[in-house]
């Protein structure tokens, strides 16, 4: 993959595959496909993390480079988890995953086998998920849907249209850790599509804030803004908190929760 935002779908699963070799009740997430989806050298490193010394190596790293992004990927994982699963025993129809990458929920998630669910990334991310299913089940499973797309320079609409994507249908939209590299154009761009929703949809989606975006505010997270923001420039949209509800109201959409670290570290 030659697209550098198309490359960062490695890193979190990368940790969620680390993750299953802790103890079961110590998981956040139980993934027992994280593993598979990975790329050779890197498959051959989460492996590593099997003996202990190891994985706490790579979570230190990870701590001095961008301390609590580790537990963030997890919780944020887990959360949307949770909540895509209360909305499958709410009745939703459909599953719509934007900026799916190495995204395993349709696969590992036993109540999506009879929900349709489109996957929808890059052309580069999509190619290469089309070619692990093909490897793991022989073809990419009938309930599952991959949609190759730019959110940039593509209509949603039309595209998921073409796919079979019906907007008639009560769907849940998973919108994780894309946000930021987009413009604000094709964020917006983004949300006329999800404004089109039937009612009783439902969206968890992901946002950096506006001041870390701005270097007004680095909470203790330099390394990650000079990665992101100065030498990539991968990173460029971000929104403040109190901003999310009006935000989410130019396009009929309601905020129901947030949540973030404060959450996440509540014992």
């Amino acid at each position: 993959m030659a697209n550098q935002a198309a490359q960062t779908a490695y890193g979190p699963m990368s940790i969620v595959a680390t993750e299953q070799y802790y103890p079961e009740r110590q998981r956040l997430v139980q993934d027992g496909l994280a593993l598979q989806f990975l790329p050779p050298g890197l498959k051959s490193l989460a492996k590593l993390t099997r003996w202990p010394p190891v994985r706490a190596l790579m979570f230190n790293i990870s701590e001095k480079r961008a301390r609590g992004v580790w537990g963030g990927v997890l919780c944020r994982k887990r959360f949307i988890d949770d909540k895509l699963l209360e909305a499958v025993s709410a009745g939703i129809q459909a599953v719509v995953i934007l900026g799916a990458g190495l995204d395993t929920r349709a696969y590992r998630l036993a109540a999506l086998r009879t929900i349709p669910v489109f996957e929808v990334d890059l052309p580069e991310n999509i190619e290469y998920k089309r070619a692990k299913l093909q490897e793991l089940y022989g073809s990419v499973p009938t309930h599952v849907t991959l949609v190759p797309a730019d959110f940039e320079s593509q209509g949603l609409a039309s595209v998921l249209a073409s796919q079979g994507y019906r907007t008639d249908h009560k769907s849940f939209f998973i919108w994780e850790a894309v946000t930021q590299y987009l413009a604000e154009e094709g964020v917006r761009k983004t949300f006329s599509f999800l404004a089109q929703a039937k009612s009783e949809s439902r969206l968890v989606f992901t946002y950096i804030r506006k001041d870390f975006i701005e270097g007004t505010a680095r909470y203790g997270l330099d390394t990650l803004y000079q990665v992101y923001r100065v030498k990539g420039q991968l990173w460029h949209f971000g929104l403040e908190p109190k901003q999310v509800a009006a935000f989410l109201g130019e396009y009929a959409w309601k905020e129901l929760e947030q949540v973030g670290s404060q959450e996440y570290t509540l014992q």
